[in-house]
């Protein structure tokens, strides 16, 4: 089963996560320096709902932004 919005579509993206070491110049060090970088994914908040989305009855993984704006028609 997909990670993707039953009605926005919002899908996983990507990012990095970046590692750094040393003193900020701020707080008196030398400053900080990247010592390397992974990548990462961001998910979407999807929730498991009851829902009819498109004139179907059924149970939808929805994200929560539309959750939260109403987009859901309740059954």
């Amino acid at each position: 089963m997909s990670k993707i919005c039953a009605i926005c579509g919002k899908k996983p993206s990507t990012g990095t996560r970046i590692k750094r070491r040393g003193l900020a110049k701020a707080k008196g060090g030398v400053g900080q320096r990247v010592t390397g970088s992974t990548k990462r994914r961001f998910l979407p908040n999807l929730q498991r709902v009851r829902a009819r989305v498109k004139g179907k009855t059924g149970t939808f993984r929805v994200c929560a932004s539309c959750l939260k704006q109403g987009k859901v028609e309740k059954p």
